[in-house]
């Protein structure tokens, strides 16, 4: 935003409502996203007979919904140390579980449902547990009292609370599909990578040739430029 104090004050208008325009879009797409989540994959399992205008005004009170509950949660962001800070808390928090299931359910085919969503619910409970320990804080009230176990949650490094997060992920998605019933096999077919067959290895081999070896290296290579120099 700084740019647009150097502009001139006709080009500066401009730029400010094309930045405007793109929020607002990009505000518009979370919303509509968020409640056709919402009203497609948990309304209509609990009402599969709702009309479609009823699901249209499901949709429409979703969306208000959330906008209330964005502005009222303004202030608990304004009290975080930014916001680019307080978005990387969030994912760090919320993101573990998800990889898990995902990276782990590729490489080991032994992995099932019962361990898949066991690994999501401890996962998000322990990103919900730390982002309620933290709101009073950057609500601005007391601290917690030092040396306790919620000052200790409070004041852990977000990222190493991620890890923690995701060690014990890993452990329950483990532990929990070793002592359920294996998958069927049939069903998983081509998804892990123990399951693929020479055809499907054939297929993933001809989908890519040495530019996109060569792309995906100097992305890697820009990405540890890009740490290193922040890093300082």
């Amino acid at each position: 935003m700084l740019v647009t104090h150097v502009l001139p004050v006709g080009v500066r208008g401009i730029v400010v409502a094309g930045l405007l325009a793109a929020l607002m879009s990009a505000l518009a797409g979370v919303f509509n996203a968020s409640s056709s989540l919402f009203t497609m994959d948990f309304y209509s399992r609990f009402r599969p007979k709702a009309s479609q205008a009823k699901l249209v005004r499901v949709g429409r009170i979703a969306t208000v919904v959330m906008v209330v509950i964005g502005l009222l949660w303004i202030p608990v962001i304004q009290g975080a140390k930014g916001l680019y800070d307080y978005l990387q808390g969030i994912q760090a928090y919320l993101a573990p579980p998800i990889f898990v299931v995902f990276f782990f359910g590729v490489f080991m085919k032994r992995l099932n449902g019962p361990g898949c969503l066991a690994t999501l619910l401890t996962g998000f409970a322990m990103g919900i547990f730390r982002l309620i320990v933290d709101t009073p804080v950057k609500l601005g009230g007391a601290a917690y009292a030092e040396g306790s176990f919620l000052w200790v949650v409070n004041n852990i490094f977000f990222q190493y609370y991620s890890l923690l997060i995701t060690i014990v992920c890993i452990i329950v998605f483990i532990g929990v599909s070793y002592a359920t019933k294996a998958p069927a096999y049939e069903r998983i077919s081509g998804l892990t990578f123990s399951t693929l067959s020479e055809q499907d290895r054939l297929e993933n081999r001809a989908s890519w040739n040495w530019k996109d070896v060569a792309l995906s290296v100097l992305l890697l290579l820009l990405i540890v430029a890009i740490y290193s120099y922040f890093t300082g």
